[in-house]
Formats: C-alpha cells, structure tokens, sequence
C-alpha cells in the first residue's frame, strides 16, 4: 500500500551474496552441459531475454486488477522512477507483504452476484496491493532469464521468490510451466501469501498450484491450453508413481532388513543350545574337586606328596595296613600257640 512518507531511496541491496568459492550464488553461464541445472534455468547469451506469452501489455492480468494497477499513486509516482531491476528489487523488500492482488479489508464482495462477483466485477475492487504494482513494473521493464532465476532461487526474501513464480505463472508460455516449476515441487521453504496472514504455504505447494489450479486469492491466472494441461496432468500421475514405487521399495528393504535380523537371531539361539552354552543369567558356578593346594601348584610332582587330600588319603592308608598288619600279627601269634 502508498505511504505518503516521501520516498527515499535505499542503500543498494547485493541480491546473490558471495558464496564460499567467490562466485555468485546463481551463475549459471556457460554452463549448458550441467545436468543439474533445469534447462530452462541455463543462462547464455542467446536465450538471456526471455519470451512473453499472451498479450504484451497487459501481461495476462485481470482487466479490473490492471486497471486499479495503473490508476494506483504509488504505481504513478513512485515506481515511475524505478527504471532498472536492482531498484524494483529494493521495493520489493522494504513493501510487500504479501501476493495477493488486493489490500487486506478493502474489497467488498458480499451480496454481489453476476459480472459485479467474483474477479470479473467491475464494483467489487479494492486497494491494489504494492506486489501486483510490482510485478507489472517488472514486466514493463522486461528481466531477463537471469534475473528471474536470481529471484525464485533468493535466499534473501520469500516474498521476491514468489513474485518470480508469479511473473513465471502469468507471462511465461504454458509449455515451458513445468520446466520452470516441477524442480520447486518439494521445496520446503515457505511464505504466507495472504494479506494479513494466516495461509502459510510451502512453495511446493504453490508450484503445485500454478500448475493445476487457475484461482489465485482474487484474481485468475491466465488459461493453460488444454493439450498442455493434459500433459502436466500426466506427468504428475507419472511423479506419484514413482514416488510409491520408491517408497514401496524403502519399506520392502525395512523389512528385508528385519526379517535378516531375526533370522540371524535364531541362527544364534540355536547354536548357543547345540553347543550346550549356557547363558549368562542360568549359568552355573562349578564345584572345586581339587583342594587349592592342589590347584595352587599344579600336581606337580615336588608337591604331591604335601597335598593336604593325598596326605589325608595316605595316613589313613598307612593306618589302614597297620591295623590290618597288628591283625594278621595276633593270628598267626594264636595258631602257634
């Protein structure tokens, strides 16, 4: 919305801060052999300006919506002297907000019916919001590839990435859409498009949506042919597919990998009762059959007979064949008397 603050100009924001090997953050020239850079995102110097799909002044935006647009003070006198990219950009950051096309509480559409409800109504508009004035001064000005990819890979401002997908969505040809937005389908970075917010979205979600739906909090996006929207409708189907697929293979490996460890758990149980180990918890403590003397020096032979068992065993021995000896002794001393 237009301050009556007068404006003054920011300090210039550097948009791609240096990343750690010195270059930009989006740099993409030159390079057309990366595989990992969408086609539609490899910048040379042929394909730098980019194509405009659809009528070249209005930018395929709502009659009502343009009209509160080019009628609006702050689209008049203020961005009347933004000429370049990098000045729209600081708008951006110091005044939206949000993506919608109207101020919060400033569009009345309770109780219209017809051409009067709806996005079509010529009674029923609002205050334009500060991001749809911006997104048509940067149509006026016509960016280049680079500096749209530049804004839907900011890392600096969520509400710039969504002008960039926006300017994609309203301006770009419906063929190239899903080069443009199917890298962005699980992003997880998110924004509040909403005035006032409420409405958080992922920008997976919203790529998802300019890609199936037409409704755009108040306004429209422009009409994609119907042979192209057959063909995105495909390749979504054909996306799902693969993503069960993949995730029906990580779940049967999940299981792959338990049934293996049960099994080798069983394996171990059973060799643990084959072998007749037993376990820690039952496991008992043996008897001593030998004396400590004994198992102090080994049975060895200079100890042997110092074992306190043999010792024992050999005096009773020894009293043994005594006694028995004092017995035969009394015999024969009877049979010669």
């Amino acid at each position: 919305m237009y301050s009556t603050k007068p404006y003054v100009a920011p300090e210039p924001i550097m948009m791609m801060p240096p990343a750690t090997d010195g270059q930009p953050e989006t740099f993409y020239e030159d390079d057309a052999y990366d595989n990992s850079i969408p086609d539609v995102q490899k910048i040379t110097k042929k394909n730098n300006t980019l194509p405009v799909w659809g009528n070249q002044k209005t930018m395929n935006l709502n009659g009502l919506v343009l009209e509160n647009v080019l009628q609006c003070t702050y689209y008049k006198q203020v961005l009347a002297e933004c000429s370049t990219y990098q000045q729209i950009v600081d708008e951006i950051y110091m005044h939206v907000r949000h993506l919608e096309p109207w101020e919060k509480g400033t569009r009345k559409v309770q109780g219209m019916t017809g051409m009067c409800g709806g996005v079509r109504g010529v009674g029923a508009g609002g205050v334009i919001s500060s991001a749809f004035c911006l997104l048509y001064k940067l149509f006026n000005i016509r960016i280049t590839r680079k500096q749209l990819v530049s804004m839907i890979n900011s890392n600096q401002s969520a509400y710039l990435r969504g002008m960039g997908f926006m300017y994609i969505r309203f301006c770009q040809p419906p063929s190239d859409l899903w080069n443009w937005l199917e890298p962005y389908l699980d992003d997880e970075d998110t924004v509040d498009p909403r005035s006032g917010g409420g409405d958080e979205l992922t920008f997976g979600q919203i790529a998802r949506m300019m890609l199936t739906k037409l409704d755009w909090y108040g306004t429209l996006f422009p009409r994609i042919p119907v042979p192209i929207q057959k063909d995105i409708d495909e390749k979504f189907r054909e996306r799902n597919r693969q993503l069960l697929e993949q995730q029906g293979y990580e779940e049967e490996r999940t299981g792959y990998n338990a049934q293996r460890h049960a099994i080798r758990e069983m394996e171990k149980e059973h060799d643990r009762k084959r072998k007749g180990s037993p376990s820690r918890e039952g496991e008992k403590k043996h008897k001593k059959i030998r004396c400590d003397h004994h198992l102090r020096h080994h049975h060895c032979r200079k100890h042997r007979k110092d074992c306190p068992k043999k010792a024992k065993e050999s005096k009773s021995a020894e009293k043994e064949s005594k006694e028995n000896g004092d017995e035969k002794k009394g015999e024969n001393d009877g049979q010669k008397n």
